[in-house]
């Protein structure tokens, strides 16, 4: 049946792929299956359905950024440089994307909103879940920015959401357009929306 050790990741990480190339509605078990190499058996002694593996991909893929999130937003470095270095690593990954597959690949929870948020409801409420998730993460820097001086905003919840807003449309844009010098903007952007006090200033940091 193929129940290694192993066939589980496999499953999770071509469906992955999959799904950023070409979406969600379009993929078949039987393709996922070949794409991982795995007898088609394995599927159902892991997942009892698509959307159960859609959601164990969603998990899996937020369990990686919010690393990569908390590494950067909780650094010790001041608060508007770390908002900067997380609009430079994401502009970086979409990059490297385009580099090696040759389109931009855009944002696995923005496809997946786009595509299924009316469709499914669980995996709309996880979305919602990470979305929240990462406007908490953001509002923690905004409120500290805010607390120094660095920004003007009086609302940093609604600030941080749009900060998240505004990162994940301009990813969007870049998937679009299939051109990632959308994301160029996006600094100064964030800049304009918090209402930073010298952002010359910080955007030299």
């Amino acid at each position: 049946m193929g129940r290694t050790s192993d066939a589980r990741e496999k499953i999770i990480s071509a469906a992955q792929s999959l799904i950023e190339l070409r979406g969600y509605s379009a993929l078949g078990v039987a393709e996922i299956c070949k794409t991982a190499g795995v007898p088609k058996g394995s599927f159902y002694y892991f997942f009892e359905s698509k959307e159960a593996l859609a959601l164990t991909v969603i998990d899996e893929h937020w369990a990686g950024q919010r690393r990569d999130w908390t590494r950067i937003l909780r650094s010790d470095t001041e608060p508007l440089q770390r908002l900067r270095q997380l609009f430079e690593e994401t502009e970086a990954r979409q990059r490297a994307g385009q580099k090696s597959c040759g389109t931009v690949s855009g944002c696995l929870f923005g496809n997946l909103t786009l595509e299924l948020s009316n469709q499914t409801e669980a995996i709309r409420e996880r979305l919602q879940e990470i979305f929240n998730a990462q406007v908490d993460m953001v509002e923690s820097v905004v409120t500290e920015a805010l607390q120094r001086g660095d920004v003007t905003v009086t609302d940093t919840h609604e600030a941080a959401r749009s900060v998240v807003a505004q990162l994940e449309g301009q990813v969007l844009l870049a998937k679009l357009y299939n051109n990632t010098s959308q994301l160029s903007v996006l600094w100064a952007n964030c800049l304009a929306l918090l209402g930073a006090r010298a952002p010359q200033a910080a955007a030299n940091m």
